[in-house]
This record gives C-alpha cells, sequence and structure tokens, in this order.
C-alpha cells in the first residue's frame, strides 16, 4: 500500500522554529496529546525541544479522515477526499501551539484542495457565480468535496450542468449541489435568480462574485450598460443588494469578490476612475481598460460593501487570481489567448487560483475580518483609490441608481446624474 507524509507535516517540520533537532520523533497519545522522543537519551518530553512550546490536537480527525489498522496493526489514517493514506495523524498538521495558532501557511503554489484541506463545510452553504468553468469551477468544487451544499450560478446551463455532474462523480459522500441560471449581463436575470434562491429558505453564509468577462468588443446589455462594467461588476453589485438580508440572517457571513491586479490600471494616463465617464463611453473604448475599470471597481465595491456589512456579521474581501491564468475568460479575444498559452507553463493553475478565493472564504482566521484585497492568501496593499471610502461611496450610489432603472435603459443616466 503506498502511503504519503503529509506535505503540511513536512513544512510544519521544515520551519525553523518547529525543525526537531537530531534525533528527535514527534508523536501523539491515544487522547491526542503531542510529544516527544529524544532517541539519543531514550527520553520522552511534553515540550517542543526547540521551543518549548506545547501543541494539542483537535478532537476530531479533519474532514473526510478515517482511521483503521494496517495488517501489522498499525494505525493508518485514510483521506477519502484526497485519496490516499499516511501513517501520520492529519490533525499533526493542523495542530495548535501558543506560537503558531494553528496557522497553516499558504502562497502562490497552494491549491484549492490544500486551502480547504480538513475543513468540514457541511453546515456552509455557498453561491458560486461563473461555476461552470475555468477558476470558478475549481472553487465550486473544492468546496463541494468538503462537504459545503454549493450554488453554481451560471448563464450557460447545459454547461453548468456538465460541470455539476463532473463535481458529482468526485463526491465521497452525498453533498447538496445545486445549479440555477444567472446571467449577470442582465439585472432581469438577477432579480429573477435572487427571488428563486430566497423562495428556497437556504441560508447563505458564502458569496462568491467568480464570473467575468474580457477582451469584448465594445456592446451594451440588455440594460444599455457597457458589458464589462454590467457583468463585472453591476450584476454582482445588484445580487449582492438582493442577498443582503439573507447573508445577514446567516451571519456570520462571507463575501468574496474576485477582482485582479489590473485594478491599478484603469486609464491610459491615470491610477484612477473617472466617475463621470464610468462606464467607459464608446469614444474612449479600448477593452483592456473597460476591463480593468471593472476591476478597480471590484475592489472599491468590495471595501464599501464590507463598511457598510461588518457590523451585522458580513465580512467582505477582494482577491487577486493570479496573473494570466489560463481560463475561458480569454475566448473573446485571439490575441489574448495567444499571449495565455505562451505564458501558461509559467503561471498558475486553475486550481492554485482559485486558492485565494476559497482562503478568503473559508479559512477559521477569516473569520471576522474584511475590507482587504488579497493575492496567494496574504493581504496586501492595492491602489490609493481602491481604499477612498469617498470612491467607494460614489461608485454605490451610480451603481444604486442604474440598477433601480426598472426595466429603463441606462444610456440617457450615465454620465448625467452626479
Amino acid at each position: 500500500m503506498a502511503v504519503d507524509v503529509l506535505p503540511e507535516v513536512e513544512a510544519l517540520m521544515s520551519d525553523s522554529d518547529d525543525e526537531l533537532p537530531v534525533g528527535w520523533e514527534m508523536r501523539t497519545t491515544e487522547d491526542g496529546k503531542v510529544y516527544y522522543i529524544d532517541h539519543n537519551s531514550k527520553t520522552t518530553q511534553w515540550q517542543h525541544p526547540k521551543n518549548n512550546k506545547r501543541k494539542y490536537l483537535s478532537e476530531k480527525l479533519p474532514f473526510g479522515w478515517t482511521v483503521c489498522q494496517d495488517e501489522e496493526g498499525r494505525k493508518i489514517y485514510m483521506d477519502q477526499v484526497g485519496k490516499r493514506t499516511t501513517y501520520v495523524d492529519p490533525r499533526l498538521a493542523l495542530s495548535i501551539s501558543d506560537a503558531k495558532k494553528g496557522k497553516i501557511k499558504f502562497d502562490s503554489s497552494s491549491s484549492a484542495m490544500e486551502v480547504l484541506r480538513g475543513r468540514d463545510l457541511s453546515n456552509k452553504t455557498a453561491i458560486v457565480t461563473g461555476a461552470n468553468s475555468g477558476i470558478g469551477f475549481e472553487t465550486a468544487k473544492a468546496l463541494s468535496l468538503h462537504g459545503c451544499h454549493v450554488v453554481m450560478a451560471c448563464r450557460d446551463m447545459n454547461l453548468a450542468n456538465k460541470a455539476a455532474e463532473s463535481i458529482r462523480t468526485a463526491q465521497t459522500i452525498n453533498t447538496p449541489l445545486d445549479v440555477m441560471r444567472l446571467d449577470l449581463s442582465s439585472l432581469k436575470s438577477v432579480r429573477k435568480f435572487a427571488d428563486e434562491f430566497k423562495s428556497r429558505d437556504w441560508p447563505l453564509d458564502i458569496l462568491i462574485c467568480n464570473a467575468a468577462v474580457f477582451g469584448l468588443p465594445y456592446q451594451k446589455s440588455e440594460d444599455g450598460i457597457e458589458m464589462h462594467f454590467a457583468v463585472n461588476h453591476l450584476g454582482h453589485f445588484y445580487l449582492t443588494q438582493l442577498l443582503t438580508e439573507t447573508l445577514c440572517k446567516s451571519a456570520p457571513a462571507r463575501v468574496v469578490v474576485v477582482a485582479s491586479e489590473s485594478h491599478r490600471y484603469p486609464g491610459f494616463n491615470t491610477t484612477s476612475l473617472d466617475f463621470a465617464q464610468l462606464p467607459i463611453p464608446k469614444d474612449n473604448y479600448w477593452s483592456i481598460l473597460a476591463y480593468n475599470q471593472s476591476k478597480l471597481c471590484n475592489v472599491l465595491f468590495s471595501n464599501e460593501l464590507n463598511r457598510r456589512l461588518f457590523d451585522r456579521g458580513v465580512t467582505c474581501n477582494a482577491v487577486h487570481p493570479g496573473n494570466l491564468v489560463y481560463t475561458n475568460l480569454t475566448k473573446n479575444s485571439t490575441l489574448s489567448k495567444l499571449l495565455f498559452l505562451l505564458v501558461r507553463p509559467f503561471t498558475k493553475s486553475k486550481s492554485q487560483a482559485a486558492a485565494t478565493t476559497l482562503y478568503c472564504a473559508a479559512a477559521p482566521e477569516m473569520e471576522g475580518n474584511g475590507g482587504y484585497y488579497f493575492s496567494n492568501c496574504l493581504a496586501v496593499e492595492p491602489c490609493d483609490q481602491a481604499k477612498d471610502p469617498d470612491a467607494g461611496k460614489i461608485l454605490w450610489d451610480l451603481s444604486e441608481r442604474l440598477v433601480k432603472m426598472d426595466g429603463i435603459r441606462a444610456d440617457e443616466f450615465i454620465g448625467k446624474t452626479y
């Protein structure tokens, strides 16, 4: 039988503060206490030989793990999610000391499954927009395989149902997984989705605003709104607004908005948005700028939402999934496809790109923490305007006016109401 060594344990033991001296070994008792053996002196002790800290384990195995015995009577741990076995107690990877607080370090190489490893999300319900492919699919899959009830909110139901079936095939337990139609370019579709979701009386613990478009020629939505702004920002803004009470009733709840480092470049010669020219007009249109501006709107919206809902138990963070991750986002631009293919060997996988989203959505240490911009599972500084509360309020007010049009096209409103 092939038996793995948990990478988290390897990382833990290679850390300069936790690395054991030569001749020492870490073991656990039947009731989960961690102790250390010095094979040189043939003695044991409860404290770590270098940092003098005690460690203790959680009372139960991480989600998806079981324990049995091998042919020689030794304990062997089986990971039903990751499909592997190990002689190392998986709780050691999540052991807690007053120095480490149980945190595992994640970075740009961490995958979606690694970030969620051991998490039991069976009491959570999440909506993931754009979940039928790319980063959204990896996000939905990892959540589902860790017990979360996932609602895949997608425009193309055929592709969404196929994606859902592939997730169900990978499930090791019968976790609820639903597919619902959501076209973020249509305010009517957003209203219909929200009404249907609320009619099912489900909680909403996690809302992941992931869907996006990129590289489109100039076009307007059915509501008269430039398409990048309509899908990437306004549709998610309206969805969150309609589901706010559901989020608050489910508190503590989390919202994660997938943004991009592109938010730093909203114009040719400026690092700030001109709200009087938002959404970008046809005369000044360049698809990359339209995309970049929508991503700055994502960060502004995320921070403003956190300011408004934090006291009601809802936190929000924006995330950068990674540079030039190859997904269906590039399907509208031949040049972008070529560029992404050329750099693909040097960029993140889609699973790695989903890791930061999932860190913000499910990491225990993120409970009650919002208003940040994350990259590679670390909080980093966004651009200056993204941190400006006044800019966040201006965008919020503009967005509210646009979603209250009640079927009237936006053309006559845009650029004339500030």
